[in-house]
């Protein structure tokens, strides 16, 4: 059993150390710079959890995984329903106390919410196509993990934002979101395939949002200045949104 966490953990906290390897690759300024080097360690996420869905052998780790958290999952907590949006919120809540980020407030939340938008999208479609049936048997909403999805695009957000400030807050916003999965599964509410999905979907939609920004600020923003507030993306259990707070 506990060979197994420490697989678990080993394999996804593996994506922070990837992500820092990938620190150069998307260059955020006035213009981004893309490479698509960028998007292979979120590809290949998403890929392993589209494969779990036809592979007996992915499948028969799936199973082995949640029988052995199963054992020692007897305590459900709610942990995981926090932890999802921590890393995101850490951004605003670091800008606050004056260790400013990147970009400014709007640059920010537009890049947040287009992730939301962009990760929303894939993660409502196919839950909705009820494809896995979750491990509790509660519904078919299993594949993918939402919350997950949320917890990484969290993560690589904070990750952009303050990766030329600390290493530090790039890890801290990684193994987040990696207890977020791990709680996912622990809870008896997914399997590991949907848990690396959503992880995959999360840290693709993060990327292409730096990438599009300048392209959507030159379109629908002017230059006004002087709103403050924050947006958090959202999840209740089928679907991803924004919730936003603006002072004027």
């Amino acid at each position: 059993m506990n060979n197994i966490i420490l697989l678990l953990v080993l394999f996804l906290f593996q994506i922070s150390l990837g992500q820092q390897a990938q620190k150069d690759t998307i260059t955020t300024t006035k213009t981004t710079k893309f490479k698509y080097e960028a998007l292979v360690i979120p590809t290949a996420l998403i890929g392993y959890g589209v494969l779990g869905l036809n592979s007996d052998r992915l499948q028969g780790w799936d199973k082995t995984i949640n029988t052995q958290f199963s054992k020692q999952g007897k305590h459900k907590g709610m942990v995981d329903e926090y932890l999802q949006y921590t890393p995101a919120l850490s951004v605003y809540a670091l800008n606050a106390i004056g260790i400013e980020g990147k970009h400014r407030f709007k640059e920010r939340t537009v890049i947040l919410g287009t992730a939301a938008i962009i990760a929303g999208v894939p993660v409502s479609v196919l839950k909705n196509q009820r494809i896995v049936i979750r491990p509790n048997g509660k519904n078919a909403f299993s594949f993918p993990s939402g919350h997950t999805a949320l917890a990484f695009l969290g993560a690589e957000f904070l990750h952009q934002e303050y990766k030329d400030v600390s290493v530090w807050y790039s890890i801290s916003g990684y193994a987040v979101a990696t207890a977020t999965g791990i709680f996912r599964i622990y809870n008896n509410n997914h399997w590991f395939s949907d848990v690396v999905a959503g992880a995959g979907i999360g840290i693709f939609a993060t990327k292409i949002a730096y990438w599009v920004y300048p392209l959507i600020e030159k379109t629908f923003f002017s230059e006004a200045e002087g709103n403050a507030g924050m947006v958090l993306p959202y999840y209740n259990g089928q679907e991803i949104g924004l919730t936003v707070s603006v002072i004027w």
